[in-house]
């Protein structure tokens, strides 16, 4: 069945199956539905960015426009923003002089082919594209001094070439490395986890595996405790695979491609070395909390600012970058993971109103995010240009 409007969206469903038989001797069988929904891209105007819904005492404006396809963010000492466009293998600074929310100076100052993950500490800029991570001197006035090589020969992209890197409490550099697919066996070792390595490249291991795509990652403030949000396998159907929030422990396996939420298996790829799914599950990690399924968890970090009410002290803003593999879309927004005594218990929506006609279109599509110098926060729209501010009215 195919059904094509192109004033609104593109719509497409199909049925399929898959048999197989594990060591129980008995055959296995599933059949589930995918469909394909996209909603239309509007431009982000002025009286749209309006209508966008915040929590009370909340405000959200433009705080840069006009940037093509910014992808993550980062925020020097002294203010300075820096924006990766992996479309253009760039690295932008902009800078809000006069303190008004906007920003006024917007620079090209690094280009490498697929630029995507950033972090800074101790002055220095790090980098990473599909394959490499570089370090670069930041400049008084903002700039980036020569890029050099920290890290090379990270594997092929395939289908989640979305790179990042964050310095953790223990000065040690994370790399995320996506898989190459939807679901398969990786040949590549460093395929779908997180790689640990010192600031200079040396020391480099894998901390944790079994991670589809998790771009977004961060320490809570209070534990240093490692959360990041995995993106689920596509064509599961509209519901499944959920999306995972989880604690990344040291030397954790979270299941990917094997077995996803809390054990439930992924028929058409059986674990290795004869095990069944149920014997690999026990050797994995569950979330602990998960989100409505190809909701695309980009970016998280943990607000430890001041300018936000107490009460967002050490709780997670996540960016959702939206659906394409379900009936009716989801995501297109940001949500607030909550924290009691250290640990997560509920998602709610923070910034939500980009996706507008019932689904039919939308005008954002949140990604990389970040905590300003004042205790803003700047998220970045990948899809028309726009870093937006969240700011208190206090």
């Amino acid at each position: 069945m195919k059904t094509f409007n192109t004033a609104l969206a593109i719509g497409l469903a199909f049925t399929f199956s898959a048999a197989t038989a594990q060591n129980s001797g008995q055959p296995i069988t599933a059949s589930m539905e995918g469909h394909i929904y996209k909603p239309v891209k509007v431009p982000a105007t002025d009286e749209r960015v309006r209508q966008l819904k915040v929590p009370a005492g909340f405000t959200i404006t433009k705080f840069a426009e006009n940037l093509n396809k910014p992808r993550m963010l980062a925020v020097n000492s002294d203010g300075t923003v820096y924006a990766t466009d992996r479309d253009k293998g760039t690295v932008t600074m902009l800078r809000d002089t006069n303190n008004d929310g906007k920003a006024d100076q917007q620079k090209v100052v690094a280009t490498k082919d697929q630029m995507h993950g950033i972090a800074i500490r101790d002055g220095k800029a790090y980098l990473m594209t599909v394959y490499d991570i570089y370090s670069a001197d930041i400049n008084k006035d903002g700039t980036l001094g020569e890029l050099k090589t920290v890290a090379t020969n990270f594997p092929a992209g395939g289908q989640h070439a979305n790179r990042t890197i964050e310095f953790g409490p223990d000065g040690m550099l994370y790399v995320s490395v996506g898989s190459t697919c939807n679901a398969c066996k990786e040949t590549g070792e460093e395929s779908a986890t997180l790689v640990q390595m010192k600031p200079d490249g040396s020391g480099r291991r894998i901390y944790a595996k079994g991670l589809r795509n998790m771009i977004g990652f961060d320490w809570h403030p209070q534990s240093k405790e490692l959360y990041g949000f995995d993106h689920g396998i596509d064509w599961l159907g509209d519901t499944t695979q959920k999306e995972e929030l989880n604690k990344i422990v040291d030397g954790g396996n979270y299941g990917w491609p094997y077995v996803y939420e809390d054990g439930e298996a992924n028929l058409a790829d059986e674990p290795p070395q004869n095990m069944t799914w149920e014997e690999y599950a026990k050797k994995t990690e569950f979330p602990v909390l998960t989100y409505d399924a190809h909701s695309a968890p980009m970016d998280l970090v943990f607000y430890t600012g001041s300018h936000f009410p107490q009460e967002y002290r050490g709780d997670a803003l996540v960016t959702l970058h939206g659906s394409w593999n379900r009936s009716e879309p989801v995501g297109y927004k940001v949500v607030r993971v909550r924290f009691e005594n250290g640990q997560p218990k509920q998602i709610e929506d923070f910034v939500t109103g980009f996706l507008m006609e019932d689904g039919k279109s939308h005008f954002g599509r949140p990604v990389g995010i970040a905590q300003h110098r004042d205790g803003s926060l700047l998220i970045a729209d990948d899809d028309n240009g726009v870093i937006y501010r969240v700011a208190s009215k206090k």
